[in-house]
């Protein structure tokens, strides 16, 4: 999703992976796409854009068909989240079973990094955390991916995966190769 946030980092790593990727901005754009990344940014604005551009509705009913994969990273999670407690009216897709809680570690100088053990991944993942959203709770159909001080920071549920991270920060492609076998087994299904 290409209307806010560091969705050209993303773009990067795909390519690096060998990936086309398509800027989506609006619906029309998701034609042929089986999944979508939702970026870091700043998530009021995601969420107001996402709706002006006619983007929830369709992401939303591209999810429930079972024809979309979707991976929101930091802010990308928020707009995934079913709750944000302290922002209860907050747009957002609100599809992922988990409550959020925005910046939850600080403002920008309090941003750090961390070694990841991600479930799946056969060494550790250096992760980059910046003004990250905390997962208050998750639900019983959310499987925890990885944790940081016993807090879940990537799930997954189906074909949605959130995380409160930035893997594109990082050189390692790993967790974008996670997303894309989620994506292939959209395309599997069709």
């Amino acid at each position: 999703m290409a209307i806010q946030g560091d969705f050209r980092e993303h773009k990067q790593m795909l390519k690096e992976l060998g990936v086309e990727a398509v800027e989506v901005r609006l619906p029309r754009d998701l034609e042929g796409l089986a999944g979508l990344i939702v970026p870091g940014g700043e998530s009021t604005t995601i969420g107001m854009l996402a709706r002006e551009y006619g983007l929830e509705g369709a992401v939303r009913e591209r999810v429930q068909e079972g024809s979309l994969a979707v991976w929101g990273t930091c802010a990308g999670a928020i707009w995934l989240a079913r709750e944000i407690p302290e922002f209860p009216d907050q747009p957002r897709l609100g599809i992922l079973n988990i409550a959020v809680q925005r910046n939850a570690y600080g403002r920008q100088v309090d941003s750090f990094e961390e070694d990841l053990e991600i479930l799946g991944l056969d060494r550790p993942f250096h992760a980059f955390f910046i003004r990250a959203p905390r997962i208050l709770k998750v639900g019983d159909d959310v499987r925890v991916l990885a944790k940081h001080q016993n807090e879940a920071v990537l799930v997954q549920s189906g074909k949605l995966l959130a995380g409160t991270f930035h893997p594109e920060l990082s050189e390692d492609t790993r967790v974008h190769q996670l997303f894309l076998q989620l994506s292939l087994n959209v395309l599997v299904a069709k």
